[in-house]
């Protein structure tokens, strides 16, 4: 479709990147004041509004992809989670690590990115590791590793879920919308989580449709943040060498939008980690991010919230082990917390942001 715009002197790919620009904006700013974590959600002090928060931004991600799909605006056919070979060990223990990691980190990879924005120095470095040992992952030392991973595989006759997917719309939104309109969330709370869950088809059929353009092609994606967590530390170290992508635009409206919306609101605090045993916590659940979401596919967001909407096999369970990782590690640190009789000076672990 791009190309019928006419333009002369700006490329789909230049265009993408202000349109992630602009995407980011609107979810660092939403998200930020929705608190959206699916961390909090699973094992955080207030669950059950926080899963109201996740669940109802899913429904409207899920309502709004199918919707695109139907039209005939966008189609997964041809995107990696349709991979007829399900690369389960990567999923399982790629997901299983980044659950740990968030738990370890009090947050996943977008909730870090958000937080770097309010002046979190922790989030911010965490971002820094979990960026690092992306990019090792997908392209550096570690990327033997992860090709090795990926060859224990599943055939499959196809990776999208058995039965109409009208049918899936339906059960996996319903269900959702049912829990979140219960969750005692705050309708305003709910209302700003549905804008940031439409989001979602909206970069969808920005990357698939809008921008499309047969001579100068760019990727058909969505919200996620660990890909281009790596792409931006690697475009900061060499812009000059290589362009920036949707992800490069994607993580610096996200930061600049959580700012924004700090300082309007009054919530920007400078933080920072309180003692040794803090910072090492946090930079281990940093690299268990960094590697579990390039094995998984993606992290809460990249596999969740856009992955779900897909409607594949590979995303729920990527999603699913995330999930597992997280419930694991939160009920090892509260054990570890609750076992111990003899008093301590250091703070005890938190196992949610």
């Amino acid at each position: 479709m791009f190309e019928s715009f006419g333009f002369e002197n700006v490329t789909a790919p230049q265009v993408t990147v202000f349109f992630a620009l602009a995407i980011g904006l609107a979810f660092g700013g939403l998200a930020e004041r929705t608190a959206f974590c699916l961390r909090s959600a699973l094992v955080g002090p207030n669950r059950r509004n926080a899963s109201g928060v996740w669940l109802i931004a899913l429904a409207v991600a899920l309502i709004g992809t199918q919707i695109a799909v139907q039209a005939g605006l966008i189609s997964f056919a041809d995107h990696r989670y349709m991979a007829s070979d399900l690369p389960l060990g990567a999923l399982v223990l790629g997901g299983t690590l980044f659950g740990i990691g968030m738990v370890l980190t009090r947050g996943c990879a977008s909730r870090l990115t958000v937080l770097t924005g309010t002046g979190n120095l922790r989030a911010f470095l965490v971002m820094l590791v979990f960026a690092f040992v992306a990019h090792a992952t997908l392209k550096g030392v570690l990327a033997p590793v992860r090709v090795w991973i990926n060859s224990f595989t599943v055939p499959l006759e196809s990776a999208a879920l058995p039965g109409p997917a009208l049918f899936w719309t339906v059960v996996i939104a319903l269900a959702s919308l049912v829990f979140a309109l219960r969750s005692g969330t705050r309708p305003s709370r709910l209302l700003l989580a549905a804008l940031l869950g439409a989001l979602v088809p909206l970069a969808w059929v920005g990357t698939g449709y809008v921008l499309y353009d047969d001579f100068d092609p760019v990727t058909f994606e969505s919200l996620a943040f660990t890909a281009p967590a790596a792409d931006s530390l690697f475009y900061g170290i060499a812009s000059s060498a290589i362009s920036a992508n949707f992800g490069v635009g994607l993580i610096g409206g996200v930061i600049l939008g959580s700012l924004v919306m700090a300082l309007l609101f009054g919530s920007f605090q400078w933080q920072s980690f309180e003692t040794p045993a803090q910072t090492g916590r946090y930079l281990l659940g940093g690299t268990f991010m960094g590697f579990g979401g390039v094995l998984a596919g993606g992290c809460t967001v990249g596999a969740g919230l856009s992955g779900i909407p897909t409607l594949t096999i590979t995303a729920l369970v990527a999603i699913s082990a995330i999930i597992a990782g997280a419930l694991a590690a939160n009920r090892v640190l509260n054990a570890s917390a609750s076992g111990s009789d003899a008093p301590s000076t250091t703070p005890p672990l938190q196992p949610a942001e």
